[in-house]
Parts: structure tokens; C-alpha cells; sequence
């Protein structure tokens, strides 16, 4: 099993029956961090904390979660799992953690459930410095892709994680949850490996069917979100830049992204010592963003009814 940069760790509550889960990103000693989000609808919790003017200086962990805004209550359970060990931002009364969070649309896969405090509680408990299960687990156990042509064309979607080690030494790592209205690309050839299909179960090209005035799905049942690791110094203001360049890899592997209807939304975290300019880091970020969102439709398992990459191969 691979092992994740030093000072990060990610823990998963996966609920399949259910078709939700919940995916937490633990960086106990504090990460330097920064958001980038370019969808329209998005649903998101302590985001306004990263703005580089604002009081934070870091993070304590991230939350990425299934059920839609009612997900967000699982962050809840990451803050006390946090605090019950001493760690957060010290009020001289109680440590409060900063845990923001983003959720993805999965409340129509399955029966109509979310994450809870609970839940968040044995995302944290199961964390681990290996890279995780990566497909149908956590925030990516109902995600679905590719449903410009409504629920019956769509593909199952999932969590995936890649990584990149720079010449200087320093890491970029990525882990996303891919749950987008658009088909998933792979950059290198353009072919489209999971997306919207027709009646006849071929891929239809989201973009070719939108511009040829298909309507548009219902708002706020896709999304794509994620966070961005590094080992390199960053700034509040680096890496809220490294947010923004991760999209890059975003758009690279989802067509079309960050649509009226998708809440796309990137985090970045630096917890680390090295150095490294950043369009180097920038253009590794959109590399690993792209690569884990390939890897995470790839390892997705069917699930009731929407069928995986690996079921139509």
C-alpha cells in the first residue's frame, strides 16, 4: 500500500446500503490551506476561513461528503473526534478545529440518506497515512457522471487519488470526488472512459448534445469537489492559487466542468517544508487532479442499477 505525504491522513465511512458516505482528510498539526470553488452550486461549510485576509492560519482537517447540504452535519463528528484529542485552534477554553467541508449531490442513487456526526466521527477513526480505497467508498460511494441524458444514461462516478513527485522533491497529491454532470475524458486521448449514454448504450458526448440543445439537467445534483496535498511552504494566498490551478485538471478530465448545475469545488493543503516554484507546483496539481479523477471512475463498482467503467469493458 502506497503511504501519504507525512503529516496528512484520510479515513472513509462507506455505506453502501445507503449509497452515501463520507471522506475526511485529517492534518492534525495545522495545514496551510486555500479553496478555489468555480461551480454554481455548490455546497460548502468554513470556506470564508481560507481567504488569506482572514484570521486562520491553517487547518485541521477536510471533509468531503455525500448528502448534498444535509452531509455537512458530518463535519460535526470530525470537529469532535478533533477536539477530544487536544487538537484545533486554541480559544484558551476549548480547542476548536477548522474542519471546512464540501458535499456532493448523491440523495437520488439509493434510498435518500446522508453522512451524520456519526458518521464523520468513524471517517476520522478509520484514518490512516496509507492512500485509501478508492471507487465506490466514502463521499464517492453514490456519486454518479455523465447525466445529461437523465438518471437511466448515467455511470457510477467515485473517489480516486493520484499523486506526483516533482525533480526538487517536493509531492503533489490529489483526492477527488467525481460525481459531474459531464463525461469523464482521458486527457491524453480525448476518449470518453465514463459518461452520459443513449438508449442504445453508447457514449452520446455531453458537450456535442448540449450544444446541439439538449435541456439541461435539474441544478444541484452534480458536482465535483476535492483537495490538493502538498509537502511544499505555501502561504494562504500560494495556495489558494494552487486551488485555482488545480482546476486546470479538472477541466481536463471533465467536459464540460464547472457548470451552472455543478458545485466544483478544490482545496488545497500545504504541510511540509520544502520548496518549489509554483507553476511547477500549479502544473502538478491539475496533472494529479486529472489523474485521480480517471482513477476514480476506473475502481467504481455498480451500484443500484448505475453501471461502472469496468461493467462495459
Amino acid at each position: 500500500m502506497s503511504a501519504l505525504i507525512p503529516g496528512f491522513r484520510i479515513g472513509q465511512f462507506t455505506h453502501r446500503e445507503r449509497g452515501t458516505g463520507c471522506t475526511v482528510i485529517l492534518c492534525e498539526s495545522g495545514a496551510v490551506a486555500g479553496v478555489d470553488v468555480r461551480g454554481a452550486a455548490p455546497g460548502t461549510r468554513e470556506t470564508d476561513l481560507l481567504d488569506p485576509s482572514n484570521m486562520a492560519p491553517v487547518v485541521h482537517a477536510v471533509l468531503l461528503t455525500g448528502g448534498s447540504a444535509y452531509g455537512l452535519g458530518a463535519a460535526g463528528g470530525v470537529m469532535r473526534y478533533l477536539g477530544e484529542r487536544g487538537v484545533g485552534f486554541d480559544t484558551r477554553i476549548y480547542p476548536v478545529p477548522i474542519v471546512p467541508a464540501a458535499v456532493v449531490f448523491d440523495l437520488g442513487l439509493g434510498p435518500v440518506a446522508w453522512p451524520d456526526a456519526e458518521d464523520g466521527y468513524r471517517a476520522c477513526e478509520s484514518a490512516s497515512e496509507n492512500v485509501p480505497p478508492e471507487g465506490s467508498a466514502g463521499a464517492g460511494t453514490g456519486a454518479t457522471v455523465g447525466k445529461i441524458m437523465g438518471p437511466a444514461g448515467a455511470m457510477k462516478g467515485g473517489v480516486g487519488y493520484a499523486a506526483l513527485t516533482l525533480p526538487g522533491g517536493a509531492t503533489v497529491a490529489a483526492l477527488v470526488v467525481v460525481n459531474a454532470l459531464g463525461d469523464v475524458v482521458d486527457p491524453a486521448t480525448g476518449a470518453i472512459v465514463a459518461g452520459a449514454r443513449g438508449p442504445d448504450g453508447r457514449f452520446v458526448d455531453a458537450v456535442r448534445t448540449l450544444t446541439e440543445g439538449a435541456p439541461l439537467a435539474e441544478a444541484g445534483t452534480n458536482t465535483t469537489i476535492g483537495a490538493v496535498m502538498t509537502d511544499a511552504r505555501l502561504t494562504k494566498a500560494e495556495a489558494r492559487a494552487l486551488a485555482r490551478s488545480a482546476h486546470d485538471g479538472l477541466a481536463w478530465a471533465i467536459r464540460p466542468a464547472h457548470t451552472l448545475v455543478d458545485g466544483d469545488t478544490l482545496f488545497a493543503l500545504a504541510l511540509g517544508d520544502k520548496t518549489a516554484d509554483a507553476v511547477s507546483l500549479g502544473a502538478a496539481a491539475a496533472v494529479v487532479v486529472s489523474r485521480a479523477i480517471l482513477s476514480a471512475v476506473r475502481a467504481a463498482e455498480g451500484l443500484f442499477g448505475v453501471p461502472a467503467v469496468s461493467e462495459l469493458t
